[in-house]
């Protein structure tokens, strides 16, 4: 077993997916702590700019293995995770890491399968201890942690935005190889994108979710979106609100729906029951908005508003805009 950690930098449609910087940035700071070896990030699939895979050497990347193959354009979990399984056979870094997003965690299964190692998923914590990297994960729908401790090499794959990018300077060295592409039983055909403009809660920096608690559909479309649009949020609901036909299940936030780590979390008239909490409690700040004084949601809440979504919310709205036109602020580079 080497010293290197291997991680797999996701792209779509030639461009880089921000988490490959989350990654990085969490594996370079685990090497420091072990005593140093390389990090390497795999990238699959061709039009990606040679500069932007140098690039992730800011992030923590010393070397970039780059297989610039056009059947590999579109994702193929069956090509995609032999080719990342045997790379990893070929260097046999201390860890292969991969992100807890939807190709992530179709991969994840199929790699640790391949290389015959156990999986740590939806990791919120790599923990360095007497020598060895360890991981940390929820289990029981959040209610507990488990520290995962390899035997072998670690495979785990990370909660998007639980690690934070780290910029440093430098520039990875960018090696392409061929693979050899086995037959693909399974393709992706056609990606058909959501509506402009529109942002997956799974990967928001900020998310406004409405709950039971706004009383109607067109409650939801009227008081949610305006708070939204004025922080260049994500649209996120309850299961309550979804089950009821209010909301697409795609943004569902919770144990059924997506697990989610924002900057910022607003939940308007969202009780917190225990499957939502499962899906958003890991959120650097929490705002809760709920007329009862005794919802759970303020539990977790960082910051608790009681009162009428009705009357809080439109006031929010208003008071945002003003307040972040005059200051001129990127609410996504704060820190709460």
């Amino acid at each position: 077993m080497g010293n290197e950690i291997l991680v797999f930098a996701e792209s779509r449609e030639g461009k880089l997916h921000k988490t490959g910087q989350q990654l990085l940035s969490a594996a370079k700071k685990v090497q420091s702590e072990l005593g140093g070896g390389d990090v390497i990030a795999l990238a699959l699939g061709t039009n990606i700019d040679e500069a932007d895979l140098k690039a992730l050497g800011k992030f923590g990347a010393n070397k970039v293995f780059y297989c610039a193959d056009e059947k590999l354009d579109l994702y193929s979990g069956e090509a995609f995770s032999r080719i990342i399984a045997d790379k990893a056979k070929e260097i046999s870094p201390r860890a292969l890491l991969l992100a807890a997003t939807a190709m992530g965690k179709d991969l994840a299964g199929k790699v640790a399968a391949l290389l015959e190692q156990p999986l740590a998923n939806d990791c919120t914590e790599l923990i360095v201890a007497d020598g060895k990297l360890k991981a940390k994960r929820p289990v029981y729908a959040g209610k507990a942690f488990i520290t995962v401790v390899p035997k072998d090499m670690l495979v785990a794959s990370l909660r998007p935005n639980v690690f934070p990018v780290e910029e440093t300077q430098g520039e990875a060295a960018l090696e392409n190889f061929s693979a050899e592409i086995p037959s693909m039983r399974d393709k992706v055909k056609e990606i058909v994108k959501a509506a402009s403009g529109k942002i997956d809660v799974a990967e928001a920096s900020i998310i406004v979710t409405g709950g039971r608690g706004l009383g109607s559909p067109e409650n939801f479309e009227k008081l949610i979106p305006p708070v939204a649009q004025a922080l260049g949020a994500a649209i996120g609901a309850s299961r309550a609100a979804v089950d009821a036909g209010w909301r697409p299940h795609a943004e569902q936030v919770g144990q059924t729906g997506k697990t989610v780590s924002p900057k910022l979390y607003i939940a308007c008239g969202v009780s917190g029951a225990i499957q939502h909490l499962a899906g958003m409690s890991s959120s650097k700040c929490i705002v809760a908005i709920n007329k009862d004084p005794d919802a759970p949601i303020f539990k977790v809440a960082d910051y608790g508003i009681v009162g009428d979504v009705n009357e809080v919310l439109p006031v929010l709205a208003e008071e945002l805009k003003k307040f972040l036109a005059e200051k001129l602020i990127d609410v996504h580079n704060l820190s709460c």
